[in-house]
């Protein structure tokens, strides 16, 4: 929203010289290009595979919120149940899609393997087990929804609540794996900005370089910490969604899971358009 208030501002400033016809006629071409530009972007989003997955998670849970309040403010809301009903069917639809999920992370794991190219032993175990937790979680849950389905004969709670657990401790690791990042990368940062108040007299290139590289640094914590807050989002969900008497297991309304997983999914968005592709499940 920041993006297209800025541009209209350069394009209203561009043209404030030009004769009024002219200037409303350019600011027409200009938001007609901007539309254009956003709804491809959409398009593009939602012809891979993840960026689909993000659009239905946040359609599911923004449905989820939006249901859960109405349904709450008044318990005979048609379109609050409908709306829930249509966040349940949207999770069903990710969770079928999930079927087919395993062999790419089958690949991703051992493309990593041991994470010989991580420089951190920490980061790099935390990584390992985090993979190993996100592999066993989809057939877990393929197991889960073949019970529900019928497909086999057994009780679906027990494989529940296990691929519940198994999502927790991935989004732990996850979330201790960013800590350890954000205290690397600040050690970087660090030592740029040393390097550069020490060197006052270097040469104008170099001084660049050093800016570009903290900048880098800089965007980088700023991912790990959306990712921190992405993660803590989703585990409180995953929390709710274990058996009672486990911490706080059962007492979300519906709204609270809703409003933490549209949290959640704004943030994987947001990560997806600026490039910043990390791991979720």
């Amino acid at each position: 929203m920041c993006l297209i208030c800025l541009t209209f501002c350069k394009v209203i400033n561009a043209n404030e010289k030009q004769p009024p016809l002219r200037r409303i006629e350019c600011l027409q071409i200009r938001i007609r290009q901007i539309m254009q530009n956003s709804v491809e972007s959409f398009i593009n989003v939602l012809e891979s595979y993840r960026g689909r997955d993000k659009v239905i998670r946040t359609l599911c849970y923004g449905s989820q919120l939006v249901g859960g309040l109405l349904a709450g403010k008044s318990s005979q809301s048609s379109l609050g149940k409908r709306l829930l009903l249509f966040s349940a069917q949207l999770s069903d639809c990710r969770t079928t899609l999930r079927l087919f999920d395993d062999l790419s992370m089958l690949a991703y794991s051992t493309s990593y393997g041991l994470g010989a190219s991580e420089e951190d032993a920490l980061v790099r175990w935390m990584s390992i087990l985090n993979n190993v937790a996100d592999q066993l979680y989809y057939p877990c849950e393929h197991i889960a929804w073949a019970a529900d389905a019928e497909l086999i004969r057994t009780k679906s709670d027990k494989w529940w609540v296990l691929s519940t657990g198994l999502w927790g401790i991935s989004l732990i690791l996850s979330i201790l794996r960013s800590i350890r990042s954000i205290q690397i990368l600040k050690r970087k940062a660090q030592t740029c900005q040393r390097s550069a108040s020490a060197e006052s007299r270097m040469a104008h290139c170099v001084r660049e370089e050093v800016c570009s590289q903290t900048a880098v640094l800089r965007r980088q914590i700023r991912g790990e910490v959306f990712s921190i807050l992405s993660s803590l989002a989703d585990l409180s969900n995953a929390v709710h969604w274990m058996p009672p008497g486990f911490l706080w297991a059962g007492r979300f309304p519906p709204w609270l899971v809703g409003l933490m997983g549209t949290t959640s999914s704004l943030i994987g968005l947001l990560q997806m358009s600026s490039g910043d592709q990390g791991a979720c499940s």
